[in-house]
């Protein structure tokens, strides 16, 4: 069977540059929390595809590169022919997540 995405969605991740966690994460050198940047995220994913993600499962993440205050990010997202939905956020040229959600 196939993993290949049938519907994707591009959605932007709006964070704002004074967002509280850049704060304290880390002085000198702001980032953006990946626990921020992953709730942003199933927000979207839940919100566009109009399910309730308390029934899913986060199968993976991974955190490829820091996200800077200011930075455009965005969201690809597709369901996949098993049923899962993978995700992919980027920073201009750069992939700085992705995962892969399934139904628990």
């Amino acid at each position: 069977m196939s993993q290949q995405s049938s519907i994707t969605e591009h959605c932007p991740i709006e964070v704002p540059t004074n967002h509280p966690s850049f704060a304290g994460h880390f002085p000198k050198f702001p980032v953006l929390p990946g626990a921020v940047l992953l709730d942003e995220t199933l927000q979207i994913i839940e919100r566009s595809r109009g399910i309730d993600l308390k029934q899913w499962l986060l199968v993976s993440v991974k955190f490829l590169d820091a996200v800077r205050p200011g930075e455009a990010l965005s969201l690809e997202h597709g369901a996949s022919d098993d049923g899962s939905i993978r995700f992919t956020i980027r920073a201009a040229n750069r992939t700085v997540a992705s995962g892969s959600l399934r139904r628990s």
